[in-house]
C-alpha cells in the first residue's frame, strides 16, 4: 500500500483547522499531515502543532501556490509515494480521503482530482458557471479529460511532483499544475466529492481570479 502525505495550505484558519484535523485524524496519522501556515496572523500554526501535524510556516502571506510548493518540498523529503492536497476551510470533506488513496493504488492514474460537478446541489450558481467554463477551457487547452479542473482536493503521485513544478504564487497555480502535468503526459482520474459551501468569502476577488486564470491558460509552456 502506498504511503501518503496530506498537504493543507492554511491562512488565518484558526476557526476551521482544528475541526478539520480532528476529522483527518481518524483516516491518517497526523504526523503525516503537513500544514503550511502561509503567514497567518492568528493561531493557525499553534493549532496545527498542538494536533501533532508537521508544520511549515511562511513569515509573510505568499499565496496558495507558494504554500503548496512548500508543502510538496517537505513531502518529498519524507517517505511519500503520493500527496493529497486539501483546503483548510472545511470545503473538502476528509471522508473522501480513502477514495483518493484507493484510486491511486489502482496504478491507473498519476493525478486524481476531486469532482464536485457530478452533483451540483449546494453549489452557488456563479460557481457552477465559472467551474464549468474554466474546466472546459482547460480541457481545450490540454486535450485531457479532467472533470473539475478547479478543484484543489487532489492526489498527486511522487513521480509527478518530481517532474512538474509551478511558478504562480496564488490560486492560479492549481490550473498551472494541471496544464503542465497534462502536457507532460501524466494520466488523470477523478473521484466524486460533495459540494460544501457555507457562504465563505474568498481571499481573492473574482476579477483577480479571472485575470490570473486567463494569464495561466494562455501562457506558453
Amino acid at each position: 500500500m502506498s504511503v501518503f502525505r496530506i498537504i493543507i495550505p492554511a491562512y488565518n484558519a484558526e476557526q476551521t483547522l482544528g475541526r478539520l484535523l480532528q476529522k483527518v485524524q481518524g483516516l491518517c496519522v497526523l504526523s503525516r499531515v503537513i500544514v503550511v501556515d502561509d503567514g497567518s496572523a492568528d493561531a493557525t500554526s499553534s493549532i496545527a502543532a498542538a494536533a501533532g501535524a508537521d508544520v511549515c510556516s511562511h513569515g509573510i502571506n505568499r499565496g496558495k501556490g507558494a504554500a503548496l510548493r512548500t508543502g510538496i518540498e517537505r513531502a518529498l523529503r519524507r517517505e511519500c509515494d503520493a500527496v493529497i492536497t486539501m483546503d483548510a476551510d472545511l470545503q473538502h470533506d476528509p471522508v473522501c480521503i480513502p477514495s483518493f488513496m484507493d484510486a491511486f493504488d489502482t496504478g491507473r492514474y498519476d493525478v486524481i482530482v476531486g469532482n464536485r460537478l457530478n452533483d451540483l446541489r449546494g453549489m452557488p450558481a456563479h460557481r457552477i458557471i465559472s467551474n464549468l467554463m474554466t474546466t472546459g477551457l482547460v480541457g481545450l487547452r490540454t486535450g485531457a479529460n479532467i472533470a473539475d479542473s478547479q478543484c484543489g482536493f487532489r492526489c498527486i503521485g511522487r513521480r509527478v511532483l518530481e517532474q512538474v513544478t509551478t511558478h504562480s504564487p496564488g490560486f492560479e497555480a492549481e490550473t498551472e499544475f494541471i496544464i503542465r502535468a497534462a502536457m507532460a503526459g501524466f494520466r488523470f482520474g477523478s473521484v466524486p466529492i460533495p459540494t460544501v459551501y457555507a457562504g465563505e468569502k474568498s481571499s481573492m476577488t473574482h476579477w483577480d481570479t479571472t485575470v490570473n486564470f486567463v494569464r495561466v491558460l494562455l501562457k506558453e509552456y
